[in-house]
């Protein structure tokens, strides 16, 4: 079974000189899963991890190098997740390999991201626009005390059974860090919900408690989902992040209740 301590994170890679697919590391999913108690056959959402990629180049038929920028959405169900390093490691080995066209570019990509992944990757070129103003309201100005930065407390999502509402909460201050190296993770947070109305300083206490938490991107943001729903019942919830760059790429991962529409693409000024 693959685990992160296999993958290259955390050791002395050369870069590759020569195009290899083999260099994407996957991730089964169920590992993350099996620790919230979620059956992998019957999940309780639905969602995707989109890759913004920033670094992009390879060769013409002629030899002279390309460049250009790059969205993969990575299905939630999907059996594998592609770790961040190897993501990167693979798309620089891109760079001394020549191809006809830019869509035998984009269909290699597909190809093998695709098969890392068990399920159908959609690969883009370009990105998603930088939107400074983020709908809903910001839970981060409170004036409440936090002294707990690990792990993750639940306990702390309360919601009134007596006040239902639509809404969206933000918050700027998700860290958490890699599982392997302890490299930290900086991501925005967007929850939106219908149902008994959470409780706003709990719910920023129990966002600061990852602080110190070492989990995969993806993973954290089930673990959100699930303790929310868990905890505060809501009829319908959407929950995503969005981490900051690293290694040339970010990632976005998004799980909502089915039925959820997805979020319209975007990148937040930190990215």
């Amino acid at each position: 079974m693959n685990t992160p301590q296999d993958s290259s994170l955390g050791k002395d890679v050369a870069y590759p000189s020569r195009f290899d697919p083999t260099l994407l590391f996957p991730i089964p999913r169920a590992q993350g899963r099996q620790a919230l108690g979620l059956d992998a056959g019957a999940l309780p959402f639905t969602g995707h991890d989109r890759w913004h990629g920033y670094e992009l180049s390879w060769l013409d038929a002629l030899g002279k190098p390309r460049v250009a920028t790059a969205t993969f959405t990575v299905p939630c169900d999907s059996p594998q997740l592609i770790e961040s390093k190897s993501f990167k490691l693979y798309l620089n080995s891109l760079n001394g390999t020549r191809f006809n066209s830019d869509t035998a570019v984009l269909d290699r990509l597909t190809l093998d991201l695709s098969a890392r992944a068990g399920a159908d990757v959609a690969v883009a070129f370009g990105l998603p626009p930088v939107i400074e103003l983020e709908e809903g309201e910001s839970i981060d100005t409170q004036g409440i005390e936090i002294d707990h930065y690990g792990p993750p407390r639940p306990q702390y999502l309360v919601a009134d059974p007596q006040a239902v509402v639509d809404e969206t909460l933000t918050s700027q201050l998700l860290k958490s860090n890699c599982p392997v190296t302890g490299q930290p993770d900086w991501a925005s947070v967007i929850v939106r919900y219908h149902g008994p109305r959470i409780d706003r300083a709990g719910l920023l206490r129990y966002l600061v408690s990852f602080r110190d938490h070492a989990d995969f991107h993806e993973q954290c943001v089930e673990r959100i989902f699930h303790d929310l729903m868990t905890h505060c019942a809501p009829r319908s919830l959407s929950v995503e992040a969005r981490y900051t760059r690293r290694g040339g790429l970010d990632i976005n991962p998004w799980r909502a209740t089915p039925g959820f529409q997805p979020p319209v693409a975007r990148r937040d000024p930190r990215q």
